[in-house]
This record gives C-alpha cells, structure tokens and sequence, in this order.
C-alpha cells in the first residue's frame, strides 16, 4: 500500500504532521476559488509545486472538483460545459503524473452526518448520521435519471481517461441509503457500484474503497474486496460502528471492522494502491473547521495505520 493523507491546498499544520510522522504521498483538494482554472495547467503546476517543494507527491485527486460534479451528477444546463472541463483536466494530471481521480455520485445531498459530537472513547467526539434525525432538502431526483446521469458522463469521459491513463475511482454514498427525502441514491450496495464500473468494459474505471461505508452498506468486507481487489484504486481506511440508518465513527482502532485483519486481506487480495485514513475524532484542546478533518484524530489514526501496515508488509 502507498501511504497517503488528504490535503487542502493551502499549507497548514496537517501537512507539517503528514510529514513528519513520514507521509510522503498526497490525496488533494484542487483550489475552490474563483481565480483556480481547472484546465489552466499552469494554475495546476503552481499548486502541484506546493507539495512536492514541501515533500509530497500528489497521487489523488478528491474530490472531483465540486464546481463541476455538482451540475454533472444533476444534469443541469452546465452538465456539458462541466464534462469538457473534466475532460481537460485529465491530461493535466497526466502531465503533474497524478493518476486517480477519486468521484462520487451523491446528486444535491453530498456526504452526510446529522451529528459532529457524539461522545467516543474519552470524551473525544465523533460524527455520526440517525434517519431520525435528518431534515429533508427542497431537491428531487430518482434512481433512473441518477443512472442516465451516470451513464452519460462516463462514456464520455473514459475514453479521455484511457488516453491519458487516469484512473476514475468511485466512491460509494455515503450514508449507503437508497432515498434521503426525495432525493434517490444509487452506489448503495456492492450490486450496484458493481453494475456502475461495468457500465463500459474499461482498465480505467474502478472504486473507492470506503471500507466503513460498505460495511455500513450491509455488505461482507471479507466477500467484496476479493470480488472488486482488481478495480481497487483508492482506500479509505475508516471504522465506524451502527448500520445504514444509524452509525457513527470511531478511533480507528475502535469500530466494527478489524482493521489489521481487513490489512491482511488486501494484502492477500494483491491490493496495492494509495490510502488515507478518514473521518477521525475531534480531540481534547483541539477545535474543529470541518468535522472529521482534524489534526490530531489525524495524527493518531495515521501512525496507527502505519503500524498496521509495516506489521502486515512483514508476515510471512
């Protein structure tokens, strides 16, 4: 596996930790100001020099950059314009040698949490999704025009994405429902992500590995990832504990899944790509400006997964 953490942009103390616990490989969040030009390679060459000046090769892209995916995964009157700008981005990864683009199709409700403090181990506090508790949004839309939508843009953009050797890796819905509100859901079980990397015959589509999210799904990790270990592209180590309708996140080292055993398992399974732990604990002393995203849950999760991994590289 290649170690990886997710950064923002700008320089901030989860890049000086990265670093220093031996971080050496990014999953980035492109700029989301006005004067950052997805297609612009040079606004792309800036951004790419940041990280390798301070040590870390970008490999990720996540997510796909909101400013596009929003008006693709609706199909709205920028759906077209948006795809083409997808499309020029992708030799621009190729020439910064960023290969995977980590996407989703989540249409107006986005990943989602109905609480950001739940206590966990400690008093730490952790985010957490209740179907009780969730207010429904003004938006509509249903399964088939999610999978027309989906349709639509992959066969586009795969053709760009094996010309350029991109790597289109999706993610699952995250809570894994099939209907918040009037809003449908689709990548909500492992039959249907499946249907949806198969929808072309292509090297170049695969998934996310969400592994809390699948498991959250209903779905046996230890079925799945041996069904997908080939169209693997991205992990996302993460533990929770509930089903799909109520759950919450953990520690790492606190969840429903065993997370050395599910290490073995991808090693077992020839898995070898970039992953990055997610969705950590809010911490004592610290504050937090996104939830889940804090730098110290961060700090321990990645020397805990790094531990696991150095473990598992020497089995036998």
């Amino acid at each position: 596996m290649i170690l990886a953490d997710y950064f923002t942009s700008d320089h901030n103390i989860i890049w000086d930790y990265a670093r220093q616990v031996g971080v050496e490989h990014g999953v980035i969040r492109l700029p989301e100001t006005e004067d950052f030009d997805v297609t612009n390679p040079s606004h792309w060459q800036t951004v790419v020099k940041k990280f390798t000046d301070f040590g870390i090769k970008p490999v990720v892209i996540e997510p796909m950059p909101n400013c596009l995916h929003g008006h693709i995964k609706a199909a709205d009157d920028k759906r077209d314009e948006s795809i083409e700008k997808v499309i020029k981005m992708l030799p621009i990864m190729e020439q910064n040698g960023i290969d995977t683009i980590c996407f989703n199709f989540m249409a107006h409700i986005g990943w989602l949490r109905t609480s950001d403090s739940i206590a966990e181990r400690g008093g730490a506090l952790v985010t957490g999704f209740d179907i009780d508790e969730f207010t429904p949004v003004d938006k509509k839309i249903t399964e088939d025009e999610l999978w027309y939508n989906y349709e639509y843009f992959i066969k586009a953009v795969i053709p760009y994405a094996q010309k350029h050797g991109i790597k289109l890796a999706l993610h699952p819905d995250d809570p894994p429902l099939s209907r918040l509100g009037d809003v449908s859901r689709i990548m909500v079980s492992y039959e249907n992500i499946n249907k949806a990397i198969n929808i072309v015959n292509s090297d170049n589509l695969g998934v996310t590995m969400c592994q809390a999210t699948y498991k959250m799904m209903g779905e046996n990790l230890y079925e799945v990832i041996p069904k997908l270990k080939d169209k693997i592209f991205f992990v996302h180590f993460r533990n929770a504990v509930g089903n799909k309708y109520k759950f919450n996140e953990t520690f790492h080292d606190n969840g429903d899944i065993d997370m050395a055993d599910i290490m073995r398992l991808y090693k077992r399974c020839g898995v070898n790509v970039p992953i990055r732990v997610d969705h950590v604990p809010l911490m004592a002393g610290e504050t937090q400006e996104t939830a889940g995203y804090t730098a110290l849950g961060r700090l321990y999760a990645i020397g805990y997964l790094k531990g696991i991994m150095q473990s598992v590289e020497n089995d036998d």
